[in-house]
């Protein structure tokens, strides 16, 4: 089972998942999914991108509308979001786990630049050994709320963080065989009109998505080299009942991660610049490092945090294609330095490496 095996897994909870028919955050059902994580991702970094604020939101103002403006929406997600923050935190501490809250808006996941910084504290939170929980901004973010983009969130994330999974916890087993309404259709390889004239987009009370926010998560993940499963997360333990009884959907990923990444990069019709290495960083690029300043000579052009640059050698040799961690301006102050020597310098340290060898495609 690809659980077991994947290093990054992104779960995504449907708001039926986590609170019940009256409001309520269900407490039992988040503490056997927390157990299920202990369990099957003792080697594995998990993101849980929660639906839910607005019914908790709903619950605590004491509002039962099923159908609510836009505006007012916003602002009971900004109640509801305190509360489902706060539930997930004090049910992972009992089991001695830490969380962090990331909530992002589309801006964060479609700019480059932001989508690294967002990375990277993805990356730190895992250092700490933090389950990130994960929420699109309802406050500002409009269209999340209207169309029901947590599916969609969760598929940008898993892009972002390179996983390998992503699990998406529903009220339903899968992507059901419209001849047979009791079949799930167990496996997905291309996403035709077969496969989307299998669609009814059926909500429930509080959530904003259906199937068709499925699929179009799915088409992210399957072109990003990620896993997806659409599962039943009705019951205890949805993780365990997954592996065990091995029912729910399967979206298999076109290509790998790497190869995603590296099409990504390099298919970045022009570099925004270029960084000329010496012969020691040729060879630690060679032999699969990240490419620290000590080792550039100069660069050439103007470019920002994030943006894609073509890496030479002494002899003009196209060597790799990468992300720069650094904009062309504090590289060419700190070309040639120690890593030790960049705070000093620049008056801050965001990381060491000018470009990390995961952003990185040799040529």
């Amino acid at each position: 089972m690809l659980v077991k095996n994947s290093k990054k897994i992104v779960l995504k909870l449907g708001s039926s998942t986590v609170v019940d028919s009256k409001g309520k955050f269900k407490k039992k059902w988040v503490i056997s999914l927390i157990k299920d994580i202990k369990k099957y991702g003792k080697e594995s970094s998990f993101v849980i991108v929660s639906s839910g604020a607005i019914a908790l939101g709903q619950k605590y103002l004491k509002i039962k509308k099923k159908k609510i403006k836009l505006e007012m929406s916003q602002a009971i997600a900004a109640v509801g979001q305190i509360h489902l923050a706060s539930e997930f935190q004090k049910l992972f501490e009992k089991y001695k786990i830490k969380t962090g809250q990331i909530l992002i808006s589309p801006d964060d996941t479609e700019q480059r630049r932001r989508a690294l910084n967002v990375r990277r504290t993805f990356d730190n939170l895992f250092k700490l050994k933090a389950v990130p929980i994960v929420n699109e901004n309802d406050t500002t973010a409009t269209t999340e709320i209207k169309y029901g983009d947590n599916d969609r969130l969760a598929a940008r994330v898993a892009q972002i963080i390179g996983a390998d999974t992503l699990i998406i916890l529903s009220d339903v087993d899968g992507l059901y065989d419209k001849s047979n309404k009791k079949k799930i259709v167990k496996s997905v390889e291309k996403i035709d009109e077969k496969i989307k004239s299998l669609i009814e987009n059926k909500k429930n009370n509080y959530g904003s998505g259906g199937i068709t926010t499925k699929l179009d998560a799915a088409k992210i993940c399957m072109n990003s080299g990620c896993n997806m499963f659409i599962a039943n997360g009705k019951k205890n333990n949805p993780l365990k009942n997954m592996i065990k009884n091995k029912i729910f959907t399967h979206f298999i990923p076109k290509i790998s991660s790497l190869d995603a990444k590296k099409r990504w990069i390099i298919g970045s019709l022009n570099a925004s610049g270029t960084i000329y290495v010496d012969q020691g960083a040729s060879q630690a690029l060679i032999n699969g490092k990240s490419l620290l300043a000590a080792g550039i000579n100069k660069i050439k052009g103007s470019f920002k945090k994030g943006e894609n640059v073509l890496i030479v050698d002494q002899n003009e040799r196209h060597l790799a294609r990468g992300l720069a961690s650094f904009n062309s301006i504090e590289i060419d102050k700190i070309k040639g330095k120690q890593s030790a020597e960049i705070e000093k310098i620049l008056g801050y340290l965001s990381k060491s490496e000018i470009i990390h060898k995961d952003d990185m495609v040799l040529l």
